[in-house]
């Protein structure tokens, strides 16, 4: 079986479709995240799905860029590579979240509240180390990517142009929620997630219109 660039463009089509479902679904009914929820299996399930969903975006946003290299220039690039290192860093802090602070709950409560607290948008009592700063650099890529490379795609009119808008205008409402109660910060989820779903379905759709057959006059 021969695996061509149009097959890889598909998959990444898919994978980017289903990041932004995974991510929609996971917000949806989350439970306020403490220290007494952290340990229960609900969250360690839905931490899971996070990490499945960065997984795919990944996946989905390289062929979102390769899939038209030359069209999304050197602004796409670079949105590619800071929303990648972006994704890269929720992987990272999502399975501290889910596989490492649950384990050290009952014996440093302070800390797994504080590092909640920072990953939320809070203000940490006491000091998180090296995590803090990670969590700042995640919510600048995120942010700084998705808008560059909404734009750069946007500008290549090659993908739904609406999906690319809500992918660059995605991270700033992500900024205002950021600030908001925690039940509010789950919303950000959507504009990403359905501009994912938009981007996924284009690109996949753009792949299949490309092995329709031409007809040729006679």
């Amino acid at each position: 079986m021969n695996i061509t660039t149009t097959d890889l463009t598909r998959a990444a089509g898919i994978a980017a479709a289903a990041a932004g479902a995974i991510f929609i679904g996971v917000q949806i009914g989350h439970p306020h995240v403490d220290i007494h929820s952290i340990v229960t299996t609900e969250l360690f399930v839905r931490t899971t799905l996070k990490l499945v969903m960065a997984s795919l975006a990944l996946a989905g946003i390289a062929g979102l860029y390769l899939s038209q290299l030359r069209r999304n220039g050197l602004l796409g690039l670079i949105g590619y590579v800071v929303l990648s290192l972006g994704y890269l860093s929720i992987l990272a802090t999502t399975f501290v979240s889910g596989y490492v602070l649950p384990s050290i709950a009952g014996t440093n409560p302070a800390y797994v509240s504080d590092v909640l607290a920072a990953s939320t948008g809070g203000h940490p009592a006491g000091d998180i180390g090296p995590l803090r700063v990670v969590l700042q650099l995640q919510g600048f890529a995120y942010l700084a990517g998705g808008l560059l490379l909404g734009i750069a795609l946007f500008r290549a009119r090659v993908v739904a142009r609406w999906a690319a808008v809500l992918l660059a205008v995605g991270g700033l409402v992500s900024a205002a929620l950021a600030v908001m109660p925690d039940a509010f910060y789950r919303l950000l989820a959507y504009p990403n997630g359905i501009a994912m779903i938009g981007l996924g379905i284009s690109l996949w759709r753009t792949t299949v219109a490309l092995r329709q057959p031409v007809a040729v006059a006679r």
